[in-house]
């Protein structure tokens, strides 16, 4: 175990619309593009990310939404729905999953090199192979356990 490297904070944001979809990006299929250390190339993932230093896990949320999608959300109504544990061969991040129905805007693909489109899926309908770490978000939120 290498006790020099430390874990990462990332989250992903279950945006819900009034139809009961939740809305997930096809991740290049490049992994150079595909901009994960947790292996994400050609899997559909919620919008989301890195935590930044000194930022807020709202404002984090907020800044990620706004660059990958254009959609403004509500961030003091974001819902904490999810914490998970991501681990792999050479990463590690602590993954918190939110819970957003309130925001303003259509998806645009606005990071082309890493998300490729945005679409709306039913929980009962959701597209394969999903990104890992928004796979155990959405099994929470389906088990209604936050860990």
């Amino acid at each position: 175990m290498d006790t020099n490297k430390k874990p990462g904070v990332g989250f992903g944001v279950m945006i819900l619309n009034k139809d009961g979809q939740i809305l997930l990006g096809k991740r290049h299929d490049n992994p150079e593009k595909a901009d994960s250390v947790l292996k994400g190339a050609g899997t559909w993932t919620m919008p989301g990310g890195k935590l930044h230093f000194q930022e807020t896990f709202e404002d984090g949320a907020h800044r990620e939404i706004l660059e990958e999608t254009g959609i403004e959300i509500d961030k003091n109504n974001l819902q904490l729905i999810s914490i998970t544990n991501n681990i792999v061969e050479d990463a590690h991040f602590v993954t918190l999953g939110f819970l957003c129905k309130e925001f303003i805007g259509e998806a645009k693909v606005l990071e082309p090199d890493e998300i490729t489109e945005w679409k709306w899926f039913g929980l009962e309908n959701l597209p394969s192979p999903l990104y890992f770490p928004s796979q155990q978000v959405l099994a929470n939120f389906k088990r209604k356990v936050i860990y």
